[in-house]
């Protein structure tokens, strides 16, 4: 039981301590006149993404690496068919004509780019698979592409004059950054943990808890975000909360990982990254579908619909090893 608590609180710790660390820091970094561009850009991007990293941080350094993969894969898998499709249902989602045809894209090529990595098997002709420490550095190297990126369309498009950082002291905003980290590093710690103490107790396996508990719990912070913006119709910071997200996880957060330690991929976990990519291509595709460039209410039924599938699938093939 105690377990099921620090699993819980953990989640709890994780994102709190993210929302008060991108709140400290963002204050902080406007106390010196950064602009709010580079704050979203790194603070309030890196912020969301936090969850997963400190997550997948303990999970590497412990060696633990089934929860390192199935987190990731876990969260895109969720970040597409659960979150997308929620917000989609509380309200259709129009998506910009550059996150059709190059986000989406580029969080295609990032899963696939992770298919090939980790197929050593099929490619080398080796005895196992896995993302060594040259494929985090390239993953990395992608992720620096990525952010080159986005600072010059975010360049080109101007800086945002709506800025709702709040004035704080110095003190308060370096106080609130450290004791975001320090809730995100026990958050993470009592995550890790308690999901493999729990795995080890009704006896499944690692990955399937980083693929489902784990994955939609480091995922509640874009559901919450998303969710918001569906409801108050601010649908472009919908989906694009839910791609940059997706591609965060693959170059920086595996990358991060993969560096720590190698991460050997079995079979099972591949069908997994088939999975992602079907995800991705599905939301693609959807694009195309109906509405142009709209995600409408029964695309997003649909896709709740395929999460709960994908759910099932996994557990059924967990009760039949």
């Amino acid at each position: 039981m105690v377990e099921y608590i620090l699993l819980v609180a953990g989640f709890v710790l994780l994102i709190k301590g993210a929302d008060v660390l991108v709140d400290g820091a963002s204050s902080f970094a406007k106390k010196f006149g950064i602009s709010s561009l580079v704050i979203g850009l790194t603070i309030v991007a890196f912020g969301t993404s936090a969850p997963e990293l400190i997550v997948n941080l303990f999970a590497s350094i412990q060696g633990n690496t089934d929860i390192a993969i199935g987190n990731i894969l876990g969260s895109n898998i969720a970040n597409i068919l659960l979150i997308l499709g929620i917000s989609a249902v509380i309200y259709p989602l129009a998506i910009q004509k550059g996150t059709v045809f190059k986000e989406i894209p580029l969080s295609l090529l990032a899963i696939i780019v992770v298919a090939i990595m980790a197929n050593d098997i099929l490619v080398d002709n080796r005895s196992f698979s896995e993302l060594t420490r040259i494929d985090g550095l390239v993953l990395i190297s992608f992720f620096i592409i990525f952010l080159y990126y986005t600072f010059g369309i975010s360049k080109a498009e101007g800086e945002n004059t709506s800025n709702n950082i709040k004035d704080r002291s110095i003190i308060k905003s370096v106080l609130m950054a450290i004791g975001g980290l320090i809730a995100l590093t026990i958050g993470g710690k009592w995550v890790v943990d308690s999901a493999m103490e729990i795995a080890l107790n009704i006896g499944i396996s690692q990955a399937v808890i980083g693929l489902t508990v784990v994955a939609i719990g480091t995922s509640l912070p874009e559901l919450a975000t998303s969710a918001v913006a569906a409801y108050k119709k601010n649908t472009d910071i919908a989906v694009g909360n839910i791609v940059g997200s997706n591609i965060f996880n693959i170059f920086w957060i595996l990358g991060i990982s993969a560096i720590i330690n190698p991460l050997p991929f079995s079979s099972l976990l591949m069908r997994d990254v088939i999975a992602t990519v079907i995800a991705t291509v599905l939301l693609f595709l959807f694009m195309f579908v109906g509405k142009r460039h709209h995600l409408e209410r029964w695309q997003g039924f649909a896709f709740i619909l395929v999460y709960i599938i994908y759910i099932s699938v996994i557990v059924y093939r967990e009760l039949t090893i």
